[in-house]
């Protein structure tokens, strides 16, 4: 398998900003979650968030990958079902200088899909039955970096601070228009004004949170892309997987809720950036110098190692509330 030549410079500058807009959406976060503290209790209910919050990140356990893999039957592909698959997965970790090789597992799902779960001392990524055999080899590694990207970034406990910030908020919220609803009849009484400001603010607070940890989440995609190249040198790979998985994804989802109509969703409510803006990025990277290898990090066994599994019925919603 060969790469090409990643131009250091232009991953350097979106890297940086990439960082920079991560760092400015969780202080804005941070920032009107203790906005909202303050303009209902006052000073002392800002030191209050913060001493509970700073526990909250401290005592925040992630979810054991097994346990999530249980909830999608998941089954873990071992080393004498595809020793290639697993050889690349090993190679591509300590290239990430991972300490830890993340497990493997296979979902027994037509949809093109894969994600990671867990921390990098104790992760795991799935790949589905779709993934696997539609996907080349390049494709493959692509998104096998993609999702190892994400577990040495830490990206799932970025994302987790992201969500607690996100709850609490809508749980101020809910709180201040309940502390008002109960204080009008007293502040009618006594002649006493209430901010429109504040009432505006306690209504909207919790779709500028939900909006912010949605912008987080597409910087974070987008960082996990330039890294995934970082790691294979082949930017055309994943580029190639994220169109093929639009493609297939796309058309049949659009078959089933959108027969003959796309219905276009608007960037802010997207919890990951278009695909086109991901290859343009992707591409962005590609210099004009010669093409380096990158090493062969696939044998063709993957595509044999579940023979009598292939899945062919539709996905469908499961009790545990996932959709596979």
């Amino acid at each position: 398998m060969t790469g090409t030549t990643i131009d250091s410079e232009a991953w350097r500058q979106h890297a940086g900003l990439n960082r920079l807009q991560s760092v400015a959406l969780l202080l804005f976060m941070a920032a009107f979650l203790g906005l909202l503290g303050w303009l209902i209790w006052g000073g002392a209910g800002v030191l209050w968030l913060l001493f509970v919050g700073a526990v909250a990140v401290m005592m925040n356990p992630g979810l054991s990958p097994r346990w999530v893999m249980r909830m999608y039957g998941a089954q873990r592909i071992d080393r004498a079902a595809a020793p290639g698959l697993l050889s690349a997965v090993a190679a591509l970790a300590q290239r990430a200088g991972l300490a830890v090789a993340p497990a493997l597992y296979y979902v027994p799902s037509r949809m093109l899909n894969a994600f990671a779960v867990g921390e990098p001392e104790r992760s795991a990524v799935a790949l589905t039955d779709g993934l696997l055999r539609q996907l080349d080899d390049r494709e493959l590694i692509g998104v096998l970096a993609h999702e190892i990207s994400h577990i040495r970034s830490n990206d799932l406990w970025v994302m987790g601070l992201a969500d607690m910030f996100s709850r609490a908020t809508s749980l101020l919220s809910l709180l201040g228009q309940f502390l008002l609803l109960v204080n009008l009849p007293l502040m009618l009484l006594s002649a006493q004004t209430v901010s429109w400001w504040l009432i505006l603010l306690l209504i909207v607070a919790p779709s500028f949170a939900s909006l912010a940890q949605l912008a987080l989440s597409r910087t974070r995609e987008y960082d996990a892309d330039l890294n995934a190249v970082a790691l294979t040198g082949d930017p055309d790979g994943l580029a190639r997987a994220l169109l093929r998985i639009e493609r297939v994804q796309g058309g049949w989802m659009e078959r089933v809720f959108l027969p003959g109509k796309r219905v276009p969703e608007p960037s802010l409510l997207r919890t990951h950036p278009e695909t086109g803006d991901r290859v343009d990025r992707l591409m962005a990277l590609k210099s004009a110098g010669p093409a380096h290898g990158v090493g062969r990090l696939l044998d063709d066994d993957y595509r044999g190692a579940f023979p009598g599994r292939h899945v062919r019925r539709s996905p469908r919603w499961h009790v545990t509330g996932l959709w596979h």
